[in-house]
């Protein structure tokens, strides 16, 4: 589709109900001041045909990038809330809120290709059942694709897939992530206890166990500004550059999935081996920058918060794996046997943790 008559008109936040949207798009903002607008601007330049809304939910931010979204982006319904909520809680308050069909979660320091929406409900409408689907992502500033999708190892680390002939994936990225509402609602949406980080895998990885499609489309794609909401998560100059909060929010909440998801046959090795190699991995990043803190604010935090969780965690494995739908060896063709991390330490060496935003 191409043409300014192909794009379709945005139902405003008081629209009357005649005007249903077929898509809610909901954008998370937190102090997205220098992003915010080239990501709104890519949602209301879309190429479709069909009705859309477009909802914003700014989480307390102080640098007015909520009035940008307000005074330069109308068609927008904007949420506001008198105090930060986190990206988790964001996001649930938009999609309760949303009147569309489907659902498109979108990072405010993400923008969309033209064609983005059309691609993704023709995918929708031609899949025989209820599916997450992604899009390619692309660096924001070199433009080199960064993944189709990704892939996790055995202790849950997601591995981009670069391969253009695979579609279905363990996971795609909450950056932009499409869903039905119904689907939402089924998979119980964004854990709000993960607080942010995470909660892409969770979903995903709840939609694979109960026999729903994870995919991630051949055509269009997303720009992405990685790492600019907590700070580091990509490599610089060959060095792979991280956040301490990244880094402990990333260690904590994947392992709370791998404790839910994993079936049983996996979960009582995989586990203590995970669990083993992170004390090793926090001792030797302490050891290696001099700093404790690296072991004691991101590694031992996750060892603590497994257990401070363990009710939750073992009460959300067992209505989870009631669930399960799919087998042992199907659920691992979502997985690399290859360790990720050893990968990227191979290619980048050990990764610097900077302090990053609060």
């Amino acid at each position: 589709m191409s043409g300014q008559g192909r794009r379709a008109a945005v139902v405003s936040g008081d629209a009357s109900e005649r005007e249903t949207p077929v898509c809610s798009i909901c954008v998370a903002n937190f102090n997205g001041a220098q992003v915010l607008r080239e990501c709104l601007a890519s949602v209301f330049a879309q190429d479709c045909d069909f009705p859309y809304e477009v909802i914003v939910h700014d989480d307390a931010s102080p640098d007015g990038s909520a009035e940008i979204a307000r005074q330069e982006f109308p068609g927008a319904r904007l949420m506001r809330s008198s105090s930060n909520v986190g990206f988790c809680v964001a996001n649930n308050r938009m999609v309760d809120a949303a009147r569309g069909e489907f659902i498109l979660l979108l990072n405010n320091d993400a923008s969309l290709f033209p064609d983005a929406l059309s691609r993704l409900l023709s995918a929708a409408r031609d899949a025989r059942e209820p599916a997450i689907l992604g899009l390619p992502q692309f660096d924001a500033e070199s433009g080199a694709l960064l993944d189709r999708g990704s892939l996790l190892d055995l202790f849950f680390n997601p591995c981009p897939n670069h391969d253009p002939a695979r579609r279905d994936v363990h996971m795609v990225m909450g950056a932009c992530l499409w869903l039905p509402k119904q689907l939402w609602q089924d998979l119980g949406g964004f854990p709000s206890w993960f607080e942010s980080i995470g909660e892409d895998l969770h979903l995903c990885s709840l939609a694979r166990l109960t026999g729903r499609p994870v995919r991630v489309l051949a055509a269009s794609g997303y720009r992405h500004h990685v790492g600019h909401s907590f700070g580091g998560g990509k490599a610089v100059q060959g060095r792979l550059v991280t956040s301490q909060r990244r880094r402990a929010l990333s260690e904590r909440n994947k392992s709370f999935v791998m404790v839910v998801v994993t079936p049983a046959p996996l979960i009582a090795a995989l586990l203590p081996l995970h669990l083993i190699i992170l004390v090793m991995e926090g001792c030797l990043l302490a050891l290696v920058q001099r700093r404790a803190a690296l072991l004691t604010g991101i590694y031992l935090p996750c060892l603590s918060g497994l257990w401070r969780q363990r009710r939750e965690l073992l009460r959300q494995r067992r209505h989870w794996q009631a669930r399960r739908s799919i087998g042992v060896v199907a659920w691992m063709s979502g997985f690399r046997l290859w360790p990720y991390k050893l990968l990227m330490l191979c290619r980048h060496g050990v990764p610097e943790v900077i302090s990053g935003p609060k």
